[in-house]
């Protein structure tokens, strides 16, 4: 599939337009991610129902509910590579609560016909998981009349409107708006949960089909207020693709543990999870991301989220080749982004089990969850979207990188780049394309293969949606 090869120059002029070349690329500034904001140091591994419930073609007997999710959730705790690979998360996605009310505090309650978290939380708990739920903002315009927990505030007062989810808007300058969000996460604490995804959040979330106001981000900030005071540790990640402009880039990073950065990805209702189309639609989405919030801060606090990686299953159900499940799983991974499978887990092939328990890929998951990669155009070191491109994380003090190299294929209609070379292309890369210099020793994480030491840099060939994942090790 691949080739390695020194880049080697081989005339003086070359020589000279190299040296040329090299002296107008951009420096390499190297991006990491500390802490989040709820403390967290690595991002989330797990599944989410999502993918299954809008395609439910793809996992015939599922119903969303308790024994289903548990028959999924199982898996990661019962299948020993998964388990050691971190996969602990457990999370429920829209439907597991009551819809249209809350209790008698206009608290967020669970369809009790279909699930009882707390049991569902002390099963996972005791398996070694985690269980994660979704909510979305405001109170339930049914609820107006109902006190507010621990005050003498109704609902009604503090929260007007309808945002399209049967829920009106609160006024975050009021205090007792705060105090609702304590009484619900304090809630959700007392049942066990680990995670809560908060979706429809804006700035961001385009196209969604609401009556959402222009800026939601003070439920991003109540959220997190409540998850300080509530007393147990949890993650807070918001959803989808959110604005990305340093205003609220920096509420996002100083409240959120992980952010959207596209709209979902799943092939809606087919008997397919996704189609290439939208993958690289997802990795162009990433490029504009960390080229533009690196322009902010080197060290940022907090993770990608690039949606589910549906990966795991047989191509008949994933949608997409090997090979491009084999470059979903590279990019996420180089990316630092949420690991939380989206795949039907009680199908999983052997294929799809190590690309996700692979020991070399998951160590790289752990080198990003502080080092991120960001792009660096061949030839050039740019990073404008291609549909040849490398990309590299850190290196860190040590001098050890990650490097990706991939061949997206022809342009679907949502890449961003506009090209469409077909079949096997040959990428270029030059340390300072990448912007390092030095000697180096590779090794090519999926194939496990030492590929030997370069000192400027080395070629590959890659057919459409084919990819390489390569560890660079100072020498």
């Amino acid at each position: 599939m691949t080739t390695l090869r020194s880049f080697l120059i081989a005339a003086a002029s070359a020589s000279l337009r190299t040296v040329a070349s090299a002296a107008s690329k951009s420096p390499l500034e190297v991006v990491q991610i500390g802490a989040t904001p709820n403390g967290f140091s690595s991002q989330p591994r797990g599944w989410n129902s999502f993918g299954i419930q809008a395609n439910p073609g793809t996992t015939p007997g599922f119903s969303f509910n308790q024994t289903s999710v548990i028959r999924q959730c199982d898996t990661l705790a019962d299948n020993a590579a998964l388990r050691h690979a971190g996969y602990v998360y457990c999370s429920l996605d829209s439907g597991w609560s009551v819809g249209g009310n809350g209790d008698e505090f206009g608290r967020i309650i669970y369809d009790s016909p279909n699930f009882d978290i707390s049991s569902l939380a002390d099963h996972l708990h005791a398996k070694g998981l985690l269980l994660g739920i979704y909510v979305v903002p405001g109170a339930f315009i049914a609820d107006e009349y109902k006190t507010i927990l621990g005050t003498n505030v109704t609902i009604g007062s503090v929260c007007s409107g309808d945002n399209g989810l049967a829920r009106c808007n609160f006024d975050y300058s009021q205090p007792a708006v705060q105090q609702w969000h304590n009484s619900v996460v304090n809630q959700f604490a007392s049942w066990g949960v680990d995670l809560i995804k908060l979706d429809y959040v804006t700035p961001g979330s385009p196209s969604n089909g609401a009556n959402l106001p222009a800026d939601l981000s003070g439920e991003v900030i109540a959220y997190h207020k409540a998850i300080a005071q509530s007393g147990r540790k949890m993650r807070l990640d918001i959803s989808w693709k959110l604005d990305r402009s340093e205003k609220y880039f920096d509420i996002w990073e100083a409240n959120a543990d992980s952010m959207r950065t596209d709209q979902d990805i799943n092939n809606g209702g087919k008997s397919t999870f996704v189609s290439w189309e939208v993958v690289q639609r997802a990795i162009d989405n990433y490029r504009q991301y960390i080229t533009m919030v690196m322009k902010y801060n080197k060290t940022l606090t907090i993770y990608p989220d690039m949606d589910s990686l549906f990966v795991g299953n047989p191509v008949s159900v994933s949608g997409v080749t090997d090979d491009e499940r084999r470059t979903i799983m590279t990019h996420w991974l180089g990316a630092g982004a949420n690991l939380i499978i989206g795949s039907d887990l009680t199908n999983l092939d052997d294929f799809g089990i190590k690309l996700l328990t692979n020991p070399d890929a998951i160590a790289i998951a752990d080198f990003t969850a502080r080092f991120p990669m960001q792009p660096r155009n061949p030839g050039t070191g740019n990073n404008g979207s291609q549909q040849l491109q490398a990309w590299i994380a850190g290196p860190d003090r040590s001098g050890n990188a990650v490097v990706v190299i991939a061949n997206y294929g022809p342009d679907q209609g949502q890449a961003g780049f506009g090209t469409s070379l077909s079949g096997v292309q040959t990428v270029n890369i030059s340390w300072s394309d990448l912007g390092i210099s030095g000697t180096f020793h590779i090794h090519d994480v999926w194939t496990g293969r030492d590929l030997g030491v370069e000192s400027s840099g080395f070629s590959v060939k890659l057919s459409e949606g084919q990819s390489i994942l390569y560890k660079l090790s100072r020498f």
